[in-house]
């Protein structure tokens, strides 16, 4: 095992910066989605539990037949792999979005109301910060989950370590097949565990401490 680490160290470490850019790159897209569409529909209770319905039955799609359906209009390579990240990064998300922005007190919104904000300022400067916290822990739920998304999405020949995990079930049996899986998981797990306390940082720096005790 080592000595497959250490010959194929540039391809392995080359493959994680992939994999890792990917997913953040599909969270950063599917945070902003989630949000845009949460902030619209969070007021109407129709919509607000059309987008909850969505969210859930979207959760139990498997990515795998997601991914086989996007080949035929969008081909192999990154495309339908970040389109795929993005879709199943953005449920969890929108799903937190739209409970932190229901659970802003109505009072706050009037008082912001009556001392003269309009409702974009509102929303961007008083329930955007209130519903943070619960966003934030969408954004953590959903970056785990798309880790291992994002290695089922070498199926189409996505970037990421997917790669070591596919080529190895190809050739189970074969030399270093073992090897080659065992890389993949390890270093999706890792690449999870390090997205993970990057997130906690980011929660530590953008929400104040008053939210924090609240929450």
């Amino acid at each position: 095992m080592f000595q497959y680490i250490a010959e194929r160290s540039d391809q392995i470490w080359f493959a994680s910066w992939q994999h890792f850019s990917l997913v953040v790159q599909c969270i950063v897209l599917a945070t902003v989605i989630a949000v845009v569409v949460a902030a619209l529909v969070h007021r109407i209770p129709g919509l607000r539990a059309a987008a909850n319905e969505v969210s859930t039955i979207g959760l139990t799609l498997p990515s795998f037949a997601v991914i086989g359906l996007l080949l035929v209009p969008l081909g192999f390579g990154v495309v339908p792999s970040v389109v795929t990240v993005t879709f199943f990064a953005a449920l969890p998300i929108l799903r937190n979005a739209v409970v932190g922005l229901g659970e802003v007190p109505p009072s706050v919104v009037e008082s912001a109301r009556g001392i003269g904000m309009g409702r974009f300022r509102t929303l961007v400067q008083v329930e955007l910060p209130l519903a943070w916290p619960v966003i934030l822990t969408g954004v953590r739920v959903s970056a785990q989950m798309v880790m291992g998304v994002a290695a089922v999405a070498a199926y189409a020949l996505g970037p990421g370590l997917g790669g070591f995990i596919f080529s190895g079930l190809s050739r189970l049996g074969g030399a270093n097949a073992l090897n080659s899986v065992v890389v993949g998981t390890v270093g999706v797990v890792l690449l999870a565990l390090v997205l993970d306390l990057l997130l906690l940082g980011l929660g530590r720096l953008t929400i104040s401490r008053g939210i924090r005790v609240q929450h």
